[in-house]
């Protein structure tokens, strides 16, 4: 099994090269960089940042302060909107967000940092982007894994409840809120529950925005607890209502699969219970592959229902980071949270692997071809 987790931390490595490769290109082929919305926010456009750049407030300086030459013209320029512009005045720009230096060295010198986790520092924040990562990280985290368990006690129970009566009118009944939950994203219920809950038409039970209170550090612990505990409810609650559907069903059909097999039938004939029979031997086999969808349903929770959730609610987490980083164009930051979600749902893929055995011992993925 050490053989196996070796192997499988070491493929990692190339997983991630292709990754970071496929999404640099992508990214470099997109319009409007970060150069582009610096001189948008010069010459008054549309395209705002939403954040401070190169230290000032709103973008009225460009790179250390200087204020750009705006009376030179005549020379083409690749950047949309450059066209009036000081030369000179973009060579600095592209020099200070690092585009002065052709893609490929670009990306090994990305790739070079990001080994050593070190990810540069925002452009538009003027904070280092491991540091703002720090700073989000627990919202998301703590959104992810609320959601998670709170879907996998709701959906484990209720899976198992409908294979057991299938055909019954609870059956039938409890599939048509699923289906509801399956077919309306989470971000609708979002705003559904900020309607009815959050002070939109109906009652203001639930605040709408952040996850404490500004008067939280003078609170006590429990007043803390409690506060954080009120202010994540419709949150969660919307990502559980989005995310539960599509386990219920896959554990009720799991079940059914292993309810009908020779094995059941046999335990059945030698008289154990129907209690001792569903539990004892069909639940195990019939949550291994449960428990393979984890990573999947908690990574899925993390990068789009949580990101959504995170903007609506504006809850400081990577979600709304990220929203923010590609509205901006931040690439720093965009990259940096690429490259923590991808090894965070590479490693939960690893502990879905280790926890298969966990659940049946019968399992050897030491022996297994990689």
């Amino acid at each position: 099994m050490v053989a196996y987790v070796v192997r499988r931390v070491l493929l990692m490595v190339p997983t991630l090269l292709g990754i970071m490769l496929a999404n640099f290109l992508i990214v470099q082929a997109a319009p409007g960089g970060p150069i582009e919305q610096v001189i948008a926010q010069l010459k008054g456009h549309g395209l705002e940042a939403t954040s401070r750049v190169g230290g000032s407030a709103g973008g009225d300086t460009g790179v250390a302060g200087q204020q750009p030459d705006l009376s030179r013209g005549g020379e083409t320029s690749k950047y949309r909107g450059a066209r009036g512009l000081d030369p000179e005045f973009i060579r600095q720009l592209e020099k200070q967000f690092g585009f002065d230096q052709p893609p490929h060295v670009r990306f090994l010198k990305m790739v070079r940092n990001y080994a050593r986790f070190d990810f540069g520092s925002s452009f538009f924040r003027d904070q280092p982007v491991v540091s703002l990562i720090w700073q989000k990280l627990p919202i998301s985290i703590s959104l992810g894994l609320w959601t998670t368990l709170l879907v996998y006690l709701i959906s484990i129970p209720l899976g198992v409840a409908k294979a057991v009566r299938d055909g019954s009118t609870f059956d039938v009944w409890s599939s048509a809120v699923v289906i509801v939950g399956y077919a309306i994203p989470s971000f609708l219920f979002a705003i559904l529950l900020i309607v009815l809950f959050a002070g939109g038409s109906f009652v203001s039970w639930f605040p709408l925005r952040g996850l404490t209170s500004e008067n939280w550090t003078q609170l006590s612990w429990g007043a803390r607890i409690l506060d954080y505990l009120w202010h994540i409810v419709l949150p969660v609650l919307a990502l559980v209502i989005g995310g539960f559907a599509g386990l219920t069903m896959l554990t009720k059909n799991s079940f059914m699969e292993e309810i009908g097999k020779q094995y059941v039938t046999t335990a059945r004939a030698k008289g154990l219970t129907r209690h001792r029979v569903l539990y004892g031997h069909v639940f195990r086999n019939a949550m291994l592959i449960v428990i393979a969808g984890f990573p999947a349903a908690f990574v899925g929770i993390l990068f789009t229902g949580a990101l959504l959730t995170e903007v609506i609610f504006s809850l400081d987490g990577l979600g709304l980071l990220g929203f923010e980083a590609a509205i901006n164009r931040d690439y720093p930051i965009m990259f940096g949270t690429l490259y923590i979600y991808t090894i965070i749902g590479l490693l939960l893929n690893l502990i879905s692997d280790l926890t298969y055995v966990a659940v049946d011992p019968r399992i050897d993925f030491a022996t297994r071809e990689t």
